[in-house]
């Protein structure tokens, strides 16, 4: 089993910045991808950014240029920097990895928590 703990959420102005980690722990054979997704008020749980064990990352055309997600493999940790954030990126943030428990087996999905993250204009 994989257990994800974020932190780093809290309240900010528009054009702020925030960082956002996520620590893994548990038992696993491989960890695989992880990222970051999002749910505002009212709103579908959104892609927010991914980062691949080898560090290939992929981003939310809404995030691009403003947003960078980073690994620390030796840590099991993945992090987010957010700057210029905006209002409408108020959300619980969830942390998200891919995970085999034993060789050969497939990739699970596990979840963190979440984190607030509050940008007020």
């Amino acid at each position: 089993q994989v257990q994800l703990v974020e932190s780093g959420g809290g309240l900010v102005q528009a054009g702020g910045s925030l960082r956002l980690s996520c620590a893994a722990s548990g038992s696993w054979f491989s960890l695989g991808a992880m990222g970051w997704y999002r749910q505002g008020p009212g709103k579908e749980r959104e892609l927010v950014a991914t980062i691949t064990s080898g560090g290939s990352t992929n981003y939310a055309d809404s995030v691009k240029g403003r947003f960078t997600i980073s690994r620390d493999n030796a840590k099991n940790m993945v992090y987010l920097q957010m700057n210029s954030l905006k209002p409408e990126e108020t959300a619980v943030y969830y942390c998200n990895a891919l995970a085999r428990t034993y060789n050969s087996g497939p990739y699970a999905n596990y979840w963190g928590q979440g984190t607030q993250v509050t940008v007020s204009s």
